[in-house]
């Protein structure tokens, strides 16, 4: 992971998000490692925001466009002509030799080039400073011994695209250098300097050896509609790549758009402001080797052969541990099983970039635990201020090696993996997000979701904060995320809408849950294995509104420290998918009501409505279960009325003993929960519950 990231990246990626004061850690932590977690990720957020910056200005500061981006008339500006005929070549004007097929220019300026060339190469060695042109008015060049363009010197190098021209690369299979050693070019556009590529025209490349579109400098696109067949990455750049307008349609069995320069903090960044894209690809989508800004475009992503492609994680001697009802003595209740392809996805740690390489074509490409097929992804910061982005990918949807921001936009998601990633901190204010299939929905050591309307379906947690090794479900894949509970882990909700239906934990976080605003629904587990709500710290509301149903083995409600009111409804038997169950005042006013999508024994209310002292009504359907008057923060509720806090165990008999095998080292951290009475007491209950979990993880997690 690369930290060291200078001010004016921080920039970038963090302030272009108009995030501030919306990263920094939960105000109002229950423990006083929470409080020392408050304190110092206050200070970090404060050095990291400055204030509210919009996109535009952060992407003008970053990326500087000249005149000669933009494109401009070239019948005004007295070109030199290239004819390409066959395998030679027909030159008016200055600046250019043809040698043999080969064309060589050698100054400055503006050349035209138009037909054919069938086996030869368009070299740019500029001996002068100044930029040059070429205008693509046209051209199909062909070389079968190396890149069609290459550009080898020159201090930039523009390529027009004028409107209603057609023009074609392509490159050899094989290259053929003068010296073995040498390994550039390496694309069929291939420039050793600052790159731009402009107009309306249209571009088509065929890359038979590596890359389609290379410099290993800057790359700018401004225009043109820009198609690259691709059998490995498709356009690159290596210090940046910033695309401000055109339409690319890119395939390729490696990375479809990706910058490679992972040396110096403030290069190897990729910033998006418009355009339209439809990338397929082997391997990633988007791939940045330092910080990635999305500012507004239209996208249309599908990586490693899309969320149906996933790969299972190889490991011997693991299986999933049913998560039936254990204190009512059964297996799991019927349609309770995991959705189908619950298989557990690679790449679960932090990305470090590509592995083995993809040796089939991007339309069957096959996932593997070493390709990293995730659409969107970058070492550093990661921040989405607009644009609208459709995503069906092997791997993660969203991915961040450091923090991801998320302050617009509309992003509609299906993952193989998680949905949005973020290794050290997960933000979003606003934007529309949906993600319609995921392993983990969200997911980051700290998220703060301020703004917005998320919707989240995933097959394991929903939202996990802290990586959900400590608490998460025990059909959890093995060695899962490389997190675990610490007292700077924390889900910090203070505003937007959330609606998570998970087939795990519905909110889990290793540390605390703290939320001040915003409307949050959880469809939890039918399963006793996991919990709607589940943390390791406190979870204290003190605003907005939470409904969470789920299963009864490892519920949880708000801690008593809440200064929201909440209710944990906990039924007899198991209730029916479609059942609704709502709450109402002594007036008959509903304060509120929840149709769970699937099976649940618990359901948790809180909500401003609810207030000390006053009289209350469960219902289920049309039928009064139970009346009550809440006495403190959290009221706990059977059929018959007021109970006590559940015991927490796994049901009568519990199965408390055992532990989690952390690393090699086999340290022991499990509950003694369980035994022969199946009592377990309240946080001692808990910590029983979860390091049974952890012990089932233990037996082949260790080594992850």
């Amino acid at each position: 992971m690369r930290n060291h990231i200078t001010s004016k990246l921080l920039s970038f990626a963090l302030l272009s998000t108009a995030l501030a004061a919306c990263s920094t850690a939960p105000d109002n932590a229950a423990t006083s490692a929470a409080a020392a977690t408050a304190g110092s990720a206050s200070s970090a957020a404060s050095a990291a925001v400055e204030g509210n910056v919009t996109a535009s200005p952060v992407t003008a500061k970053m990326v500087t466009y000249t005149s000669d981006d933009s494109y401009t008339d070239w019948t005004k500006e007295k070109p030199n002509t290239i004819q390409l005929q066959g395998n030679t070549a027909a030159i008016t004007g200055t600046g250019a030799v043809v040698e043999g097929s080969t064309i060589m220019i050698a100054l400055p300026g503006v050349y035209v080039i138009s037909g054919k060339l069938d086996d030869g190469q368009i070299v740019v060695d500029s001996q002068s400073s100044g930029t040059v042109k070429l205008v693509l008015n046209g051209a199909e060049i062909t070389s079968k011994t190396n890149a069609a363009i290459y550009v080898k010197k020159a201090d930039k190098t523009v390529v027009s695209l004028p409107e209603g021209t057609a023009n074609v690369l392509t490159d050899a299979a094989e290259y053929v250098y003068s010296d073995p050693k040498e390994d550039e070019p390496n694309a069929a556009l291939f420039s050793k300097d600052n790159l731009t590529i402009n107009g309306t025209g249209a571009l088509t490349v065929n890359a038979n050896y590596n890359n389609g579109i290379m410099s290993k400098d800057e790359l700018r696109i401004t225009g043109g509609s820009i198609t690259v067949y691709s059998v490995d990455d498709g356009i690159v750049g290596r210090d940046m790549l910033a695309v401000k307008d055109g339409t690319l349609v890119v395939e390729a069995q490696g990375d479809a758009l990706r910058s490679t320069n992972d040396e110096k903090a403030d290069k190897g960044f990729i910033a998006l402001s418009g355009g339209t894209y439809k990338l397929t690809s082997g391997k990633d989508g988007i791939q940045a080797a330092g910080s990635l800004l999305i500012s507004g475009g239209q996208y249309a992503l599908t990586t490693g052969g899309g969320s149906a492609n996933a790969a299972a994680k190889a490991q011997d001697g693991w299986q999933q541990m049913g998560g039936g009802p254990f204190g009512n003595g059964g297996g799991a209740p019927a349609g309770n099983a995991a959705p189908a392809g619950n298989a557990a996805p690679a790449g679960n740690a932090a990305s470090t970039g590509n592995a083995a390489s993809v040796t089939t074509t991007a339309a069957t490409a096959t996932a593997t635990e070493k390709t990293s097929a995730k659409a969107i992804k970058a070492a550093s910061d990661l921040a989405i201020t607009g644009g609208s982005f459709t995503i069906d990918s092997a791997d993660d949807a969203v991915h961040s090696n450091n923090t991801l921001s998320i302050g617009g936009g509309e992003l509609t998601i299906t993952s193989g993996d998680d949905g949005l990633h973020a290794d050290a901190s997960l933000t979003v204010s606003n934007g529309t997000i949906f993600i319609k299939k995921s392993y983990e929905g969200i997911e980051s050591k700290q998220i703060t979701l301020a703004g917005g309307k998320i919707e989240v379906t995933a097959s394991d947690d929903g939202i996990n904060a802290g990586g959900g090794n400590d608490g998460s479900a025990v059909n959890g894949r093995p060695g899962q995320n490389s997190f675990s509970a610490s007292g700077d882990t924390w889900l910090n909700i203070t505003g937007g809408s959330l609606a998570v239906n998970a087939a795990g934990d519905g909110l889990d976080s290793n540390g605390i849950i703290t939320m001040s605003g915003g409307t949050v629904t959880v469809d939890g587990p039918s399963d006793n294995g996991n919990g709607a709500l589940d943390y390791d710290g406190s979870f204290t509301l003190t605003g907005g509104s939470l409904v969470a149903a789920g299963s009864s083995g490892m519920a949880q409600a708000p801690s008593e420290d809440s200064s929201v009111y909440s209710v944990m409804m906990s039924f007899t038997s198991a209730q029916k998918a479609g059942t609704t169950v709502t709450l109402t005042d002594k007036s008959g006013q509903v304060v509120a009501s929840f149709t769970p999508a699937k099976q649940f024994q618990t359901i948790v209310f809180a909500a401003p409505g609810l207030v000390k002292d006053g009289t209350y009504t469960v219902y289920t359907g049309e039928t009064k279960v139970v009346e009550f008057t809440p006495s403190g923060s959290v009221t706990y509720l059977s059929e018959t009325g007021v109970t006590t806090k559940p015991s927490g165990g796994m049901g009568g008999g519990g199965m408390g003993g055992g532990g989690r095998m952390g690393g090699q080292q086999g340290q022991m951290d499990g509950g003694m929960g369980g035994g022969g009475q199946g009592q377990m007491g309240g946080q001692q209950g808990q910590q029983g519950q979860r390091g049974q979990r952890q012990g089932v993880q233990g037996q082949t997690g260790g080594q992850q």
